[in-house]
């Protein structure tokens, strides 16, 4: 059983940068999907950002391609997403999930695709 742990969420200042850790304990890291879900407050959860297994695949939401980076280490187990110019509409619970694929599997948004979830960090951007 694979479990996940967030990191790293904190209040911040709008502009400033935070990254946020997520570290798996169970399971094979290297053979995980990854990926990157908010919700904000009377909000549906919505997707962030995804890597595949190999790493080569990144999807990024619109709202936040080219102000946050996701990337793993499959040594730490673990997953980030680097933040920078935050913004207040990015304040949120940020989870990351993940699942089991193949190789050749491309990342994905669908949250209805990943079997294991941690409880989240919460990041709180005020102006």
């Amino acid at each position: 059983q694979v479990q996940l742990l967030e990191s790293g969420g904190r209040a911040v200042q709008a502009g400033d940068s935070l990254r946020l850790s997520c570290a798996a304990s169970g399971g094979t890291f290297s053979r995980l999907g990854l990926g990157w879900f908010r919700q904000a407050n009377g909000k549906e959860r919505e997707f962030v950002a995804a890597i595949s297994r190999s790493g080569n695949d990144l999807d990024y939401a619109d709202s936040v391609k080219g102000r946050f980076t996701i990337s793993r280490d499959n040594d730490k187990k673990t997953v980030y997403l680097q933040m920078i110019s935050l913004k207040p509409e990015d304040t949120a619970v940020y989870s990351c999930a993940a699942r089991p694929t193949i190789l050749s599997v491309p990342s994905t948004r669908d949250p209805g695709d990943y079997y294991h979830w941690g409880q989240g960090t919460q990041v709180t951007v005020s102006s």
